[in-house]
């Protein structure tokens, strides 16, 4: 059992692949309408950690819990249901590239709601301005920046109104201006839509700005967790080092 703050907890989750452990008996909490960063280098964890919270990948060892539901041997059809309540920003977008914008944005509408399509072509467009695209329904994918895409992408994820959002390295392949852009539109949805966003990220000033918890994967266990101030005065050396690289300060 979890409590009705908690949006998701991790106990003990441990997974391996071909005899290496990627998580070694990780826990943590993400509180409701709280932006928890995944922060680490490469192949320790983190994008197998996003897979975990939406039922991709099991855990070999330990359990999830999705807004107090563990999801860890659902069966196919319930874990779809808990998707449903679930949105996911893909690391470069994603986006089917033979249909338009909206139709990219409408497409978990069609699979997953009855609605008409003149509430579908409403919804798209409402969340086509929520990300600063309006008017760009018809366009297609290839005729977007890369920060366009991704604020398309987001679009998508949040159609279905999740309650929580999985956000993969959110600043990949943008330049520092659109990357802090990115960043409003995740704090906008944490302030005004209470959304709890699980964000993957290398970018520490992005962290920085977005997140309210940090935790940094190690070798496949945590080696820090807190705030960004904790992080500052951390004196382990593995985090100064982070702290200070990847854009950091």
């Amino acid at each position: 059992m979890t409590s009705p703050d908690l949006v998701i907890r991790f106990e003990h989750v441990s997974k391996a692949f071909g005899g290496v452990k990627v998580l070694d008996d990780v826990s943590f909490d993400v509180p409701r309408g709280n932006a928890f960063c995944i922060l680490g280098r490469s192949g320790t964890g983190k994008s197998v950690t996003l897979k975990q919270l939406i039922g991709l990948i099991p855990p070999d060892q330990g359990k999830i819990f999705i807004e107090g539901e563990e999801i860890t041997g659902l069966p196919a059809w319930d874990l779809g249901r808990v998707r449903k309540r679930m949105g996911f920003l893909f690391q470069y977008s994603a986006l089917f590239d033979s249909i338009t914008i909206g139709e990219n944005v409408a497409f978990s509408l069609r699979r997953h709601t009855q609605c008409s399509e003149e509430e579908i072509r409403e919804v798209v467009e409402h969340r086509l301005e929520q990300v600063g695209l309006e008017g760009l329904y018809d366009k297609m994918p290839g005729e977007l920046s890369g920060g366009m895409r991704k604020r398309a992408g987001l679009a998508r994820a949040l159609v279905l109104k999740p309650s929580v959002l999985l956000v993969d390295e959110p600043s990949s392949g943008l330049d520092p201006v659109t990357s802090a852009e990115i960043d409003e539109l995740l704090l906008g949805l944490k302030r005004e839509g209470g959304t709890t966003l699980v964000i993957v990220t290398h970018n520490i000033p992005s962290a920085r700005r977005v997140g309210d918890i940090l935790v940094l994967l190690h070798q496949g266990r945590i080696l820090e967790q807190g705030s960004a101030e904790r992080f500052e005065k951390s004196e382990h050396p593995l985090v100064r080092e982070f702290m200070k690289s990847q854009g950091g300060n």
